[in-house]
């Protein structure tokens, strides 16, 4: 039978988040059933509650950087017991058979496509699934992560199930790591996590942003040094010498100023997806030097996996600021004029209040 849930949701693009009720399934012999503590707010959630990107449906419970303690499981579940601390990211299913989920890469799903956490299919019960904006959670064994930081981090590491993962895919798969110059555009949620894993990587980082007053934060979280990118003379000292840049910026912006930027062979991943198109690159900057101008999404769920490992072992979690559910409304205000380091997460305690 299924169970009551607690949330907030949008229930159209204009109107704010607030209480809402529903229903989770039972758990099912494959299922973890999850406590939700902690809930990051992802700039996604933003876009899909005022319906900025197309598709949303509605209501719209967002969140898809969850950590929790597990309350009950299936039958056949081997990975997860009662009391355990978990997380789930941005999907809770996949088809399982095309040549991406064969691969370890449902995140690019070749069959039904993956099923995002939240306004994505429920393959249960029908509709459409609901996020981590919510007191509890149900979702296959598959699409459950494990989470191994202590219990006093935990708020810390809801981001990493998003904008861990985001950054930590495209570095991992581009190979970078030591006596590399790597590049991150941007300081903020995503940013900040790209210069905290690059930096562990090995990888001599650099961090372009158009506030100077940001210096001093990219060289505490693992930065050689801030690069003004509206700055013609900096970016120039700089040019032909980067051996990958990762572009964290989600708001249309010109690329070549940072294509240019790098090394014969160099690659720039775009993670940010903006509300309208980056003007169209000059196929020269591509051309003359055999740069890759490529894109990336989050990573599949072994990636996931060894994301929250990787920085469980070297000590990163976001820096966060908590709010309550409450207080959602503000945080989103707060967000999009990028006044927050770096990343909000919700005390799902205050859901009871």
């Amino acid at each position: 039978m299924p169970t009551p849930a607690k949330a907030y949701a949008a229930q159209s693009a204009t109107t704010p988040l607030a209480p809402f009720s529903f229903e989770r399934r039972d758990p099912d012999a494959k299922d973890v059933a999850i406590d939700i503590l902690f809930c990051g707010v992802c700039h996604s959630d933003l876009h899909t509650a005022r319906a900025e990107w197309e598709g949303t449906l509605f209501p719209c419970v967002p969140g898809h950087e969850i950590v929790g303690r597990v309350t009950a499981v299936g039958s056949d579940v081997t990975k997860f017991k009662v009391g355990d601390i978990a997380g789930v990211g941005c999907m809770v299913d996949s088809c399982g058979h095309c040549a991406s989920c064969n691969d370890g890469e449902e995140q690019y799903c070749e069959g039904t496509g993956f099923v995002g956490t939240y306004n994505g299919p429920d393959p249960v019960l029908g509709g459409h699934t609901f996020g981590g904006y919510s007191d509890h959670i149900v979702v296959d064994e598959g699409f459950v992560l494990k989470v191994g930081h202590d219990e006093k981090d935990l708020a810390a590491v809801a981001p990493l199930l998003c904008a861990g993962i985001t950054t930590y895919s495209p570095l991992k798969h581009w190979k970078v790591g030591p006596g590399q110059k790597v590049g991150i555009v941007g300081l903020g949620g995503l940013g900040h996590m790209g210069v905290k894993i690059a930096a562990a990587m090995g990888a001599e980082v650099y961090v372009f942003s158009t506030s100077p007053n940001k210096r001093d934060d990219a060289r505490r979280l693992g930065a050689k040094e801030l690069i003004v990118s509206k700055d013609a003379d900096q970016m120039a000292e700089h040019a032909n010498s980067f051996d990958f840049i990762l572009n964290t910026v989600a708001a249309s912006h010109d690329l070549d100023q940072f294509l240019g930027l790098l090394k014969r062979d160099g690659t720039m991943t775009l993670v940010g997806v903006p509300e309208t198109p980056h003007p169209s690159p000059s196929v020269g900057n591509l051309v003359f030097r055999r740069r890759a101008l490529a894109g990336s999404l989050i990573g599949g769920i072994a990636e996931t996996q060894e994301m929250l490992d990787f920085c469980q072992a070297h000590g990163l979690t976001a820096d966060i600021e908590m709010i309550d559910m409450q207080d959602i409304e503000t945080a989103y205000d707060r967000m999009q004029k990028s006044d927050v380091k770096y990343r909000f997460v919700i005390d799902m305690a205050s859901l009871k209040n």
